[in-house]
């Protein structure tokens, strides 16, 4: 009988874990990446599917807003002459969806990458990506030398718009940083994109929170200034993905580590920093390092209760452990797609029953 050739298939897929007791009750909600598949996927604690939606486009991600929409980042199809046409971390659009799957409003932009979020005032902050002047590109130091795309390098900035596709103001952030001290922290790097920007977030006072790859940093812009007002970088960053803000005023990231700066080997963590003292005051990461591990993609989400759920998301790997480093659940995304060994998650998220009931009570399920 022939051996199955899928390491994740013969480990196993769905559920693999589950302490009743401990874990923290609701819906885990995920989106196959780099798929074809454009489902947006709710499980309970079993791994049983109880909803999903279909989107428009195949998923970056998606999560749910305060009042129990939708919030989809989707790929659209790649654009002639385009620097992101081919890239995997494309987006170009995002969109709010009801329960049923109806899309309320959607905005497109060619250069938008990586993430994008609803702020607090109803308006979107994307991340989008623009040529950089050519007697910028010689000064910024690491990285493959000759790699950039046809001699430039692209760098990040935010654009904020209207729901209905108004541009209300951008933020150049490649001109706050410095070629010197911002530098490509891998040397195997290539210098196409200067920064490469993968997570925002919004604070309570509105400033924007910016997880940057490739220079292994993670920022604060002023949205009044438009200034980088606070930075944390490498190490003990490397790579690092999805920076959160908690309620204590501090930020949960998923360290990626796929070339660390202080330690001989990759591995992946996840830390609490308190931005005032730049300090970690909490950390998970595998007691054999290497059993913890994705190189790209991946976020964390603090729980009610003190636990924290990851996505692990290389691997599709989706686990929920205690402050004291227990695991309590885990689940392994079965749906693969695009290529035969591809289950990834960009990220996932686990919703309450109360905020499952405000979703179902914005549209009925078709």
């Amino acid at each position: 009988m022939p051996v199955e050739q899928i390491k994740l298939s013969r480990a196993g897929t769905g559920l693999r874990a589950w302490d009743r007791e401990q874990a923290w009750p609701g819906y885990t909600l995920f989106a196959p990446y780099q798929s074809r598949d454009t489902t947006v996927y709710l499980i309970d604690l079993d791994g049983t599917p109880v909803h999903t939606w279909r989107m428009p486009y195949p998923a970056q991600y998606g999560r749910l807003t305060e009042r129990g929409t939708l919030l989809y980042n989707g790929k659209t199809p790649g654009e002639p002459h385009s620097f992101l046409s081919d890239k995997p971390y494309k987006i170009g659009a995002i969109l709010e969806a009801d329960w049923s799957g109806r899309v309320l409003w959607e905005v497109r932009h060619r250069d938008h990458h990586h993430d994008g979020i609803l702020l607090q005032n109803g308006n979107v902050m994307l991340l989008t990506l623009t040529k950089l002047p050519r007697q910028l590109v010689s000064k910024i130091k690491g990285g493959m030398p000759g790699t950039e795309h046809n001699g430039d390098m692209y760098g990040d900035h935010l654009v904020e718009m209207t729901t209905d596709g108004r541009m209300l103001r951008e933020y150049r952030l490649w001109e706050q940083l410095d070629p010197e001290t911002d530098r490509i922290t891998a040397i195997q790097e290539p210098r196409d994109v200067w920064s490469n920007g993968n997570g925002l977030a919004e604070l309570p006072n509105g400033d924007i929170v910016v997880s940057f790859r490739t220079i292994s940093t993670i920022a604060v812009v002023d949205r009044q200034t438009g200034t980088i007002v606070w930075k944390l970088g490498a190490p003990p960053l490397c790579g690092q993905h999805a920076p959160t803000p908690l309620a204590n005023g501090n930020l949960l990231v998923f360290d990626n580590g796929p070339h660390r700066l202080d330690h001989p080997i990759p591995f992946s963590r996840v830390i609490e920093v308190d931005p005032k003292t730049k300090k970690i005051i909490w950390e998970y990461r595998e007691r054999r390092e290497s059993d913890f591990f994705s190189p790209r993609i991946s976020n964390a989400q603090r729980l009610p209760n003190g636990n924290t759920l990851v996505c692990e998301g290389d691997f599709g790997r989706l686990f929920e452990v205690t402050a004291e480093g227990e695991l309590v659940w885990e689940y392994v995304n079965p749906y693969f797609g695009g290529a035969p060994t591809n289950n990834r998650v960009f990220r996932a998220y686990r919703c309450s029953v109360e905020e499952i009931a405000r979703a179902r009570a914005t549209g009925h399920a078709p």
